[in-house]
């Protein structure tokens, strides 16, 4: 329960503070700060599927994480720091080529290592872990 609750509160602040971002544009929003919101959107729904998710197992008398969610999640982040790399990579390969402000670039950077994240926990609970 203790790690339910600021999982919670983290989406809900980077909801909130992303509802703020949009109303506080005076001008329109570009195309890549509209992709951006809707990838932070998605990111964030998948926070609160994995909070319900163990809310939903604190309320049966289940563990919230048990051993295989826990290798899940962490098999997901060490390949995705080795992906991240290679984003990182390309990013900068990128700066040299394409007019874009280095904001925009660093948020799709980022951006890009939680979708990479999310991708890879959904594959490795889809897949499974062979050595687990």
């Amino acid at each position: 329960m203790k790690k339910i609750v600021p999982l919670i509160i983290v989406s809900v602040l980077v909801l909130v503070t992303g509802f703020y971002w949009i109303m506080q544009s005076d001008r329109g929003l570009p195309l890549a700060e509209m992709v951006q919101g809707i990838i932070i959107v998605l990111l964030v729904l998948f926070g609160f599927y994995i909070a319900f998710s163990r809310l939903k197992s604190v309320r049966r008398g289940e563990p919230a994480e048990d051993e295989m969610s826990k290798k899940i999640l962490q098999r997901a982040a060490a390949v995705s720091y080795y992906v991240s790399l290679y984003i990182w990579v390309g990013i900068i390969f990128l700066l040299d080529r394409v007019e874009m402000e280095t904001e925009v670039l660093l948020g799709s950077g980022i951006l890009g290592m939680g979708i990479v994240w999310v991708l890879l926990v959904l594959f490795f609970r889809w897949k499974g872990l062979r050595d687990a």
